[in-house]
């Protein structure tokens, strides 16, 4: 009961094996349009072309410890080799999340903004101080201790898995 493209015939068996018995092996083949050489052929080259336009699997991440302080052409690399990124686009990711940060803690802004896991950035507002006086520590003697105005100061606080890195 063979379908009507099909036929019996060698599969994988050169003519000088034909003849003998032991080599032979029969298989069905079939014969028609979407089997011909050149369908097989252009199925293969566009499964090639879909498997080279996915991304590449980034690599295992390593977990060893860096000996030596990284410099931002150093950093930018390593994260390029490391998420499958050209070095342009990890540059571009860096400098939006530069901007971010800005936005987040510039004047009348939120005043906050959290790295999730590793860190969380805050503009605190120190209050301006009156001109006081006050007592040298090591002579014992009175100084004046000049006034100073508001500032804004930018403080940085790690999160849990920050901590848990170090530790």
């Amino acid at each position: 009961h063979l379908a009507s493209n099909a036929r019996i015939g060698y599969k994988g068996v050169t003519q000088s094996h034909k003849a003998s018995r032991s080599l032979e092996r029969f298989a069905i083949v079939f014969e028609g349009p979407e089997h011909t050489r050149e369908n097989s052929t252009r199925k293969h080259l566009m499964a090639r072309k879909a498997a080279a336009a996915q991304p590449k699997a980034a690599p295992t991440q390593k977990t060893t410890a860096i000996r030596q302080k990284m410099s931002k052409a150093q950093i930018l690399a390593h994260l390029a080799t490391q998420t499958g990124l050209t070095r342009a686009q990890v540059d571009s990711v860096l400098d939006e999340l530069e901007v971010l940060v800005m936005r987040h803690v510039k004047k009348r802004a939120v005043g906050e903004f959290t790295l999730p896991g590793l860190l969380k950035i805050r503009s605190v507002k120190r209050p301006a101080t009156k001109k006081r006086m006050g007592r040298n520590p090591a002579t014992g003697e009175q100084i004046e201790i000049p006034a100073r105005p508001a500032t804004t100061r930018v403080r940085a606080t790690p999160l849990k898995r920050l901590k848990e890195m170090v530790l």
